[in-house]
């Protein structure tokens, strides 16, 4: 009967320490990436420098977790202030009239140990779209500086510019349809 006592106290413990946990990201080990095609024959990288991510989950694996991410978009960087600045213009993004892109998870489906398959609805450039991520958690460590627990992520997935009505005026090859995303960080637990 102690057996079963002292291991029903621990689960509970342990349920109780992990319930709702809300982790943000630490944005000096954390980036956003983006990858598209121009001219058919080479690929264009930019970040985004200012944004935000968090993650809620009661589970220790992150299989019911939360995503909600967003951007600045005035803060995409290509490394070429040309490039930045027509990336900010009506063009594409928009800054003045569409200044934030979003993301906020509505369903995590496994997808092998540690890995997910994350749907959301994706809004950029005024429209809201479904997308689905594949995101793999891999694993949550003691932050020797913090000494808080540090949750690590790499998050890929494509889109459809075209979807989004991003760039319509630059089709297929001078840009491509479709942009890759790649996200990596850690998320410290609040």
């Amino acid at each position: 009967m102690k057996k079963i006592l002292t291991f029903a106290a621990t689960a509970l413990f342990m349920q109780t320490a992990f319930a709702q946990s809300t982790w943000k990201a630490d944005k000096a080990h954390s980036h956003v990436k983006f990858t598209i095609t121009h001219l058919a024959v080479s690929d264009v990288d930019g970040t985004f420098k200012d944004f935000d991510a968090s993650i809620v989950a009661a589970k220790p694996d992150f299989s019911d977790a939360k995503y909600t991410f967003s951007a600045n978009a005035a803060s995409v960087s290509t490394d070429n202030d040309n490039r930045d600045g027509h990336l900010k213009s009506p063009d594409f993004f928009d800054v003045a009239k569409f200044p934030k892109l979003n993301f906020e998870s509505t369903s995590v489906k496994a997808a092998g140990t540690n890995k997910y398959k994350v749907t959301g609805n994706l809004t950029l450039h005024g429209v809201t779209k479904p997308a689905v991520l594949d995101v793999v958690y891999r694993g949550t460590i003691t932050n020797p500086m913090t000494k808080g627990p540090d949750a690590g992520f790499k998050i890929t997935g494509t889109i459809k510019r075209s979807d989004f009505g991003f760039g319509a005026k630059y089709g297929s090859p001078m840009l491509s349809d479709e942009v890759e995303l790649n996200a990596s960080g850690e998320f410290l637990k609040q």
